[in-house]
């Protein structure tokens, strides 16, 4: 089957979406990345059933990415934030640990998208996605609202309905 047919064979797909910021100083007034997502989300015919804002805790991260991916109204869990270098980025290893498929094309691409937009700084992303416990997708995304709608318009977005068709078969 070519890849246009599987493309056509989920267009009905809805996914179920879980977002999660990771920030130690927003609020849910000030994350414009988690509001970028929701809305694009909602934009692309799929549905957000769960919001959070954690601070950057490893052990936060874990203990809530483990309900949602448990959680069978969940297909898709979305974090933004946390992916970078820096003393208080320490989430990317929960991350790592509970995906089982890694999808390393993913952060790949998004380096090279960001590249265009940022130049050599694309580097210190760690973003990364995959197939994670439970069979649910698992994306990791910088807390820049700008890397945030370049990963959900030219990664997340467009496979999406396609990803989950084959987890589905």
């Amino acid at each position: 089957m070519s890849y246009t047919q599987h493309q056509s064979e989920a267009e009905p797909i809805v996914a179920r979406v879980a977002v999660v910021t990771l920030s130690d100083t927003r609020t849910e007034a000030t994350d414009g990345s988690g509001q970028a997502i929701r809305r694009l989300v909602a934009d692309a015919g799929h549905v957000v059933v769960r919001y959070h804002l954690i601070r950057d805790e490893p052990a936060d991260l874990e203990a809530l990415l483990r309900e949602l991916l448990s959680h069978p109204d969940v297909d898709v869990v979305l974090t933004n934030g946390g992916t970078g270098i820096g003393g208080r980025d320490r989430t990317m290893g929960v991350v790592d640990r509970l995906i089982e498929t890694p999808l390393p094309g993913f952060g790949e691409l998004f380096r090279m998208l960001s590249w265009e937009q940022v130049g050599s700084g694309a580097m210190l992303s760690r973003a990364s996605g995959g197939v994670a416990e439970g069979g649910k997708l698992l994306f990791a995304m910088p807390g820049s609202t700008k890397a945030v709608e370049l990963a959900m318009s030219r990664l997340v977005l467009p496979e999406l309905k396609h990803l989950l068709r084959e987890l589905r078969k």
